[in-house]
């Protein structure tokens, strides 16, 4: 009897050790995820306490994905060679100080400095907290549940950002202290990095290290090449494809990267190894979460705006309309990590991708006017939106768990870290490139039923009036948006085809999942 007492101690102890880090590890996923949108909403009251001009106010968003974008393989890899536990409290660390310096920026260069030491920090946090949940949770319903966890907190985390940089942004003092709500986007991460850091060596094993191994021809070029890259394609979305930086970046990054290459086939011990990719489960499942997180932006990015700019909700109303996502895309996530005992997860991934399509097609015929002189058509929250709101979330929960899980499946232990940065990495890129397509479209449309607009008053010889400008103006824009989502759910048929063709693993494998080598620990 005692030791069945002492045994069934031990596991309920273990259970909530492990429940503890679970949490730990979720919290800091999702204040790297917010911090991506938390600003947006208090973009507008930035610029006027910095005096940033309006060209260069996008880069408070876009200088923390850049960094964020082309650092995740080098966080990736420096957890798996220097201990992840380390690297994952590194990364909360700076994230934490240099929030910190953000909040209290006085100037536009130490803002945008801070911006994109942030997406430093979380490129070596992020790789090394899905890592970590790999190496800490045994396979089975254990290691499921604490993936979709974490996949919730991956997906709910940009609509967690537009509420509370709403609610924030909004707030005149804290504790009788007059301060900008706009710096408490930035000054809430501090608090929250820093205690997780210091709480990880508590719940937290450090794994095996592997110092002297770093492949620094490889870092500098495949950071740089990403980095490239992603600066491209986000540049396409504002200045278009044709422009000359935008493609001098992208050929100089599509350069680096295929020198990166030439060196990783060459190097012995390679900053990405080959071998992570030549699993066919892997490699759908990376390929496929490279597309849906790419057609989910055209939500967030565009529905927000709609809701803002259009149906004229408030910032606090509009991240309301999207607490919906949230309470569906966890309980889609919970309800993923049970089904995937028993479910193979490409009819998981495979129904998420559909529903997820049919929610954006949804969103694309959202109602406005394309003659002139243009109706004030404006959607209806509770049946134009908010049906589909709820598909999505159940969509990209059904999506998000069975792809991370398949994702590292039977990755190595000693690659567990660059695998989880190579799954950050394709979706962050995804979603540049996604929004960027998504927003050329958008512009084109704009552009052309602008110009029928104007050709139309002309033509009438009549003069609009304010109202009906700010009318014709919403109209134009609805219609950008809605051929936005076509083209987003079209993206996410393609993560769907290649779920439904490519991922082949079965759930009693992901039960038993293991390293492909075995793995001493010293």
């Amino acid at each position: 009897m005692t030791d069945v007492a002492s045994t069934e101690g031990t596991t309920s102890g273990t259970k909530q050790h492990l429940a503890w880090a679970l949490v730990l590890i979720s919290v800091a996923q999702l204040m790297v995820v917010l911090d991506g949108t938390i600003v947006n909403i208090a973009l507008p009251f930035i610029q006027h306490d910095l005096d940033i001009a309006p060209a260069n106010l996008r880069w408070v968003v876009t200088g923390y994905a850049l960094a964020f974008g082309s650092l995740l393989l080098l966080g990736g890899r420096l957890g798996d060679l220097y201990g992840r536990r380390r690297i994952f409290m590194t990364g909360l660390i700076v994230f934490g100080v240099v929030s910190l310096l953000g909040g209290l920026a006085t100037t536009e260069g130490l803002l945008l400095a801070a911006r994109a030491l942030q997406g430093f920090g979380a490129a070596l946090a992020s790789p090394a907290a899905l890592a970590l949940i790999t190496t800490t949770f045994p396979a089975g319903p254990l290691r499921n549940r604490a993936f979709a966890v974490y996949a919730a907190m991956s997906g709910v985390g940009a609509a967690v950002g537009l509420l509370l940089g709403g609610w924030l942004t909004g707030l005149d003092s804290v504790f009788g202290l007059d301060v900008e709500g706009w710096r408490l986007t930035l000054l809430i991460n501090t608090p929250i990095g820093i205690v997780t850091a210091l709480l990880a060596p508590k719940l937290l094993a450090e794994s095996e290290s592997h110092p002297g191994e770093l492949d620094l021809p490889g870092a500098v070029t495949g950071t740089l090449g990403l980095l490239g890259l992603v600066y491209g394609i986000s540049r396409a979305g504002t200045d278009g494809w044709t422009d000359p930086w935008t493609l001098a970046s992208l050929a100089a990054g599509l350069l680096l990267l295929v020198m990166f290459l030439v060196i990783e086939r060459r190097v012995e011990h390679p900053l990405l190894p080959v071998r992570v990719f030549m699993n066919r489960t892997r490699a759908a499942s990376f390929v496929a979460m490279f597309f849906a997180p790419a057609a989910m932006f055209a939500m967030f990015f565009y529905l927000s705006q709609y809701i803002q700019e259009v149906m004229g909700y408030s910032p606090i109303q509009a991240g309301v309309a999207f607490l919906p996502f949230c309470f569906g895309l966890v309980f889609a996530a919970g309800l993923s990590s049970n089904l995937i005992n028993r479910m193979d997860p490409r009819i998981l991934a495979g129904v998420g991708t559909l529903l997820a399509a049919v929610a954006l097609f949804g969103f694309s015929r959202i109602p406005h006017s394309t003659s002139f002189p243009p109706a004030d058509i404006q959607a209806s929250y509770w049946s134009d939106i908010l049906p589909y709101i709820l598909m999505m979330s159940f969509g990209m929960g059904m999506t998000f768990v069975p792809l991370t899980l398949t994702a590292v499946h039977h990755l190595r232990a000693e690659d567990s870290g660059i695998g989880s940065g190579v799954l950050n990495t394709m979706q962050q890129v995804g979603g540049a490139l996604g929004l960027s397509l998504l927003a050329t479209i958008a512009t084109q449309t704009m552009t052309d039923l602008g110009k029928e607009f104007a050709a139309a008053a002309q033509q009438a010889g009549a003069q609009a009036t304010a109202a009906q400008q700010a009318v014709a103006a919403h109209q134009v824009f609805t219609a950008g948006a809605t051929d936005a989502f076509l083209l987003g759910a079209g993206l996410m048929l393609v993560a769907s085809l290649v779920t439904w063709v490519f991922l082949n693993v079965k759930h009693e494998e992901l039960a038993t999942d293991g390293p492909e080598a075995p793995v001493h620990v010293g």
